[in-house]
């Protein structure tokens, strides 16, 4: 990370952590100021910040802690290093991801905050206590999958992605915590208020695979899922989320459900 090249996007939510010790999953923070940013260059490379509702991707994570602790962040925040914060090239600051390490199963929801890093290959930097969390502050490096995260605080402005279980919308909390055996993966086309809409999607899907259509209740009102799953893992997952995707389905994306209390 370097100290001065920051640019940031802020919704200003402040999450309290819950839990304790590893089980403190959730990003705390707030204030800074809300941008998207302009494009701006760093090594030669050209970084363009954008808002980005579906950002999903997988990459190597690194942490920064001490050199930078008590520094401004990109948004005008002061960065902790005890906190569950991010930095990332281009997405809004501050928002909020999901950030699985796909070497032992652990996640967290992190506030990014900030910009970086800017080493190659590498596609987040998290505080030293999210790696602490994550399971990553001893060997510095992890790979990991990094999915945009939608929190808000009316819990009406947009519908649940992956914060559902059942009927059950848990709003700003995390889906699991270390115990990975206690999520399904699956892969949803989308969710539909016809019944008959999200039948044609799923005949469609058995290209690729075998598709379900549930119901599920948001804001009142009946919704049709379309899933494929549950999936034997993470890296299986974005294989078929390529091949849904490919057949059109552009909004797809990878959701986790709770098997049990998680």
């Amino acid at each position: 990370m370097k100290g001065g090249i920051f640019l940031v996007l802020c919704l200003a939510l402040g999450l309290a952590a819950c839990g304790g010790g590893d089980k403190t999953y959730l990003a705390t923070g707030g204030g800074g100021t809300y941008k998207v940013g302009r494009p701006y260059k760093v090594n030669g490379v050209l970084y363009t910040p954008k808002v980005n509702p579906y950002y999903d991707e997988t990459g190597i994570s690194s942490w920064y802690g001490r050199d930078f602790h008590g520094r401004y962040t990109a948004n005008g925040e002061i960065f902790d290093m005890n906190e569950m914060t991010a930095a990332h090239p281009t997405l809004p600051l501050p928002s909020y991801v999901l950030v699985t390490n796909l070497d032992n199963g652990r996640q967290a929801v992190l506030r990014v905050n900030d910009r970086g890093p800017f080493a190659k290959g590498r596609i987040l930097d998290v505080s030293r206590r999210a790696a602490q969390v994550l399971g990553y502050e001893k060997s510095g490096l992890a790979h990991v999958r990094v999915q945009a995260y939608p929190i808000r605080t009316d819990k009406k402005a947009l519908a649940p992605v992956i914060a559902q279980s059942g009927n059950d919308t848990r709003w700003g909390e995390p889906i699991f915590g270390e115990a990975a055996e206690n999520v399904s993966v699956f892969v949803q086309a989308g969710a539909f208020s016809s019944r008959d809409g999200a039948e044609r999607v799923r005949q469609q899907l058995a290209q690729v695979g075998t598709a379900t259509v549930s119901s599920v209740q948001v804001d009142g009102r009946s919704l049709y899922r379309v899933r494929i799953g549950p999936m034997a893992s993470v890296n299986q997952a974005d294989d078929m989320l390529s091949r849904v995707r490919a057949l059109g389905h552009d909004g797809a994306r990878v959701v986790f459900e709770c098997n049990s209390n998680c």
